[in-house]
């Protein structure tokens, strides 16, 4: 097994850069060097194939460290709306078709919500995180954040669907609030600081 050394760089396993700057800000206390696949361009995109998150997860994950051989987090999330059987899902980010397309997107999930009513209109989002060490087994870390979804775009910040999923802690929109309070309660934010526990230990 490769010196733990190593770890001091850390590969996030995606090319968003709104997950790079969110993951990125949570690992700022450990000092790692901190690597997206933009600082990899020859390495093609991974399929995300898979029916659930843990299993697009894990696919990114290890197809990326078998490549790098270094460590890598990968991430899979996504919104779940209860009135739609929990579509988006795993397809969240090409919902309406093209992927990343943040406005079609959310286009489309007010389009198929046009006739629900607020009370109806629960949903929440859900991360997986896996970490993938050279020689060891994947650590695998989940949370999940409750919501319901506007009526409308509200706020300009966050990506995706961040703009809609209103939580009644802030009073407002994921997308105004800061990046702070935002990985306070995000799925994203709560899985994380569930992982940074055994970075922690790693770093020892």
């Amino acid at each position: 097994m490769e010196s733990r050394e190593s770890f001091m760089t850390l590969v996030l396993a995606t090319a968003n850069q709104g997950k790079v700057e969110e993951l990125r800000e949570m690992v700022k206390p450990f000092h790692l060097e901190v690597k997206s696949l933009a600082d990899y361009p020859e390495i093609p995109e991974v399929e995300e194939d898979g029916t659930t998150f843990y299993e697009n997860a894990l696919k990114k994950a290890k197809t990326i460290a078998d490549l790098l051989h270094l460590p890598v987090l990968a991430d899979d999330s996504g919104l779940e709306v209860d009135a739609l059987q929990g579509e988006p899902g795993v397809y969240s980010a090409r919902y309406a078709g093209e992927h990343g397309n943040h406005t079609a997107n959310n286009l489309k999930l007010l389009q198929a919500l046009q006739n629900i009513q607020w009370e109806q209109r629960t949903a929440r989002f859900r991360s997986v995180l896996i970490l993938i060490l050279p020689g060891e087994e994947p650590i695998v870390a989940e949370g999940k954040c409750e919501g319901w979804i506007t009526n409308e775009i509200h706020g300009s910040g966050g990506f995706g669907y961040d703009p809609l999923f209103y939580v009644e802690e802030y009073g407002k929109t994921l997308a105004e609030v800061t990046m702070e309070e935002k990985n306070r309660i995000s799925h994203r934010g709560k899985a994380m600081r569930a992982m940074l526990q055994h970075i922690e230990r790693l770093k020892r």
